[in-house]
């Protein structure tokens, strides 16, 4: 028996709906495999503020420290929507992957053969579609100083954002896009501005170097970052892994996204140097608008716990496992709002995780 710490972070919005799902499968796997999940319990976002004042209070993060892994729901609403700007529900976040040192976020865009024509591009052009995209996560315009909005007097104001790289920071996120790629199709695609910007001529160069050195075995083209927003739409199977800047891939990680028809079927994992805790969550948002409903789609959440097992508790055959049976639920017809289709049968958010069970147990 294999004995692993998770640490849940549910959130706000939907996160409880869509983590009771991961739960449920936690649970079963308990019950079923030979390892044993114990859960523990904290609080991020708007959740934390009600709380304890802040969006991620230092006992949580030494919590967070403590565990094998963290799964996060989402984060954000309405109801945080006039917070002091450094204390709202997304700079929890933040810090998380800041204080976690999360520095490389992988984002992948699966089409599944059941969504295909959920995807807003012709069938012929996704079908098939594995992209997966590596964003640094704890650098760039995000982090760098100086920052924030001065007074310029006669009515003016200016709002200022550095971006910033060093050569370490690019190195360590492009040394895990080209082991990954290693993995799968053998080629990177690294994105960048180098046409006007400084840092990413420095990110051009770097990757480049970096390439030469250690990973010449590995196809490795570069792209500038709107090149590469225009070819996701264009011709999207040229890509196997991307690898890009905080800021751009917070913007091309969500136009793939909408490749596959769905930000509720869409996981991500945060990674940060090895043998450290990583953190799982879904690439879509705390959704207040059907907070309640039993409308979320919980998949992306389970794709996400299924990443926790592949890369934090180094149960690949599990998570191949899950990732089929969530296949085996599409195959079949049953679809959240969300992904609804004609001919379709619309469940809800606890039925969509009953079903999984159910094709886990066939």
């Amino acid at each position: 028996m294999k004995d692993y710490i998770l640490q849940i972070l549910a959130g706000d919005g939907i996160g409880s709906e869509i983590m009771a799902e991961a739960k449920k499968l936690i649970a079963w796997l308990n019950s079923n495999t030979d390892i044993n999940i114990k859960t523990r319990d904290g609080l991020i976002g708007g959740a934390s503020i009600d709380a304890y004042g802040v969006p991620f209070s230092d006992e949580t993060l030494e919590e967070c420290r403590a565990a094998d892994a963290i799964l996060l729901g989402a984060v954000g609403g309405p109801k945080w929507a006039d917070v002091e700007y450094t204390l709202r529900p997304e700079a929890g976040l933040l810090k998380a992957r800041k204080e976690l040192e999360l520095f490389a976020n992988l984002r992948p865009a699966i089409v599944f053969d059941a969504l295909v024509d959920a995807s807003s591009l012709k069938p012929e052009i996704v079908k098939g579609l594995d992209i997966l995209i590596v964003r640094e996560l704890t650098g760039g315009v995000y982090f760098g100083e100086p920052r924030g909005i001065e007074d310029l007097g006669n009515g003016q104001r200016r709002g200022v954002n550095t971006q910033v790289y060093t050569t370490s920071e690019i190195e360590r996120v492009a040394r895990v896009a080209f082991d990954l790629a290693k993995k799968r199709g053998n080629k990177v695609t690294s994105c960048e501005k180098s046409n006007v910007m400084e840092s990413g001529l420095l990110w051009r160069e770097d990757v480049t170097a970096l390439h030469a050195k250690e990973f010449s075995d590995v196809e490795l083209e570069h792209m500038y970052a709107d090149n590469c927003a225009m070819q996701l739409l264009r011709n999207p199977s040229q890509f196997d892994v991307i690898v890009t800047d905080n800021l751009f891939g917070d913007i091309l990680s969500d136009e793939a996204a909408m490749l596959t028809g769905s930000l509720g079927m869409l996981p991500s994992a945060s990674l940060g140097i090895q043998g450290t805790t990583a953190l799982y969550e879904p690439v879509h948002g705390s959704a207040p608008d059907i907070a309640g409903q039993g409308k979320a789609n919980p998949l992306a959440t389970i794709l996400s716990f299924a990443m926790c097992l592949r890369y934090s508790f180094e149960q690949g055959d599990l998570a191949d496992r899950i990732e089929t049976a969530v296949q085996d639920v599409l195959n079949s017809g049953t679809r959240t709002p969300d992904i609804m289709a004609k001919g379709c049968t619309e469940i809800s958010t606890s039925a969509m995780g009953d079903a999984l069970i159910s094709a886990l147990e066939k």
